[in-house]
């Protein structure tokens, strides 16, 4: 094994961690079964997460490389990332209410106790994808080629998971929809990953994005987001659907271009810290 590693360094690696991931993730729905997952869905992200030390560690390094230990500014990302996001969906629905003619209004009965659990339930999900496709693969292949190269195959792969996927195979608008969507959203959380230097940033926004979609902001009064839209519209033609995309995608291709071109983290860090300590005092 080592005289592999030695004689492919780079391949070997490679076919170790998705080796090792495929493992991890057919183990972790051994064991996560339906009474666990109801308490802790934890197992597939916590396996994913030992997978990437132990690959790290092959390579001499630590989490640190992704930044995942647990100092007070890399935590700062985590609910920045989660603000982020979650403006960014409440910006694109209100784009999308001027340019269909919708109107919010505020749930008239809200469930505290489902909005806020939905936070516990939807961030291993996302802490799952973020191993795979923002993690130590994604790096490895920027190390290797640059980063539009690691970009463009990640932006596919997290497209691929998406569309491949009964409900939206028959559906062409929604096959069209995650086709478009689905990488844009990983140039946001790549760049912020990038930028940040931390993966608990794109955790975090993928949690606020995939939070806010259900429970910020959703189409129906049912207690279990803060805001519903009324009078909602259909695109019943190409060109008002598509029109609808351009707009959803630029928004978030805003975001992701002030991340890109902001250089100064360290408020986040700053502000945390500074209510961190005031707590302890």
């Amino acid at each position: 094994m080592k005289t592999l590693f030695n004689k492919y360094p780079i391949s070997s690696r490679f076919v170790l961690a998705i080796v090792l991931f495929v493992l991890a993730l057919v183990i972790s729905t051994l064991i996560d079964r339906p009474i666990l997952k109801r308490y802790f869905p934890y197992v597939s992200a916590i396996s994913l997460g030992i997978v990437t030390w132990l690959l790290f560690k092959t390579d001499k390094k630590s989490l640190t490389a992704i930044g995942l230990d647990l100092s007070i500014r890399n935590l700062s990302f985590l609910l920045l990332g989660l603000l982020i996001g979650a403006i960014t969906l409440l910006g694109t629905k209100y784009a999308r209410a001027v340019y269909a003619g919708e109107s919010f209004a505020v749930t008239e009965s809200i469930n505290y106790e489902t909005i806020l659990y939905a936070l516990y339930f939807i961030l291993p999900t996302v802490a799952v994808e973020e191993f795979l496709f923002r993690g130590y693969l994604f790096k490895k292949t920027i190390e290797i080629s640059n980063v539009i190269t690691a970009n463009i195959i990640f932006s596919i792969l997290f497209m691929l998971i998406h569309v491949l996927d009964e409900q939206a195979m028959n559906n062409k608008g929604m096959m069209f929809s995650l086709i478009i969507s689905i990488p844009v959203g990983h140039l946001l959380f790549a760049t912020a990953l990038l930028k940040s230097k931390t993966l608990f940033f794109p955790i975090g926004l993928h949690l606020g994005n995939n939070w806010a979609t259900r429970h910020l902001i959703t189409n129906t009064n049912n207690g279990d987001s803060f805001l519903y839209t009324i009078n909602n519209a259909t695109f019943d033609t190409w060109p008002s659907f598509i029109g609808f995309i351009l707009i959803f995608n630029g928004i978030f291709l805003l975001v992701t271009f002030l991340i890109w071109k902001w250089n100064d983290f360290s408020f986040a860090y700053l502000a945390i810290t500074r209510t961190f300590l005031k707590t302890k005092k």
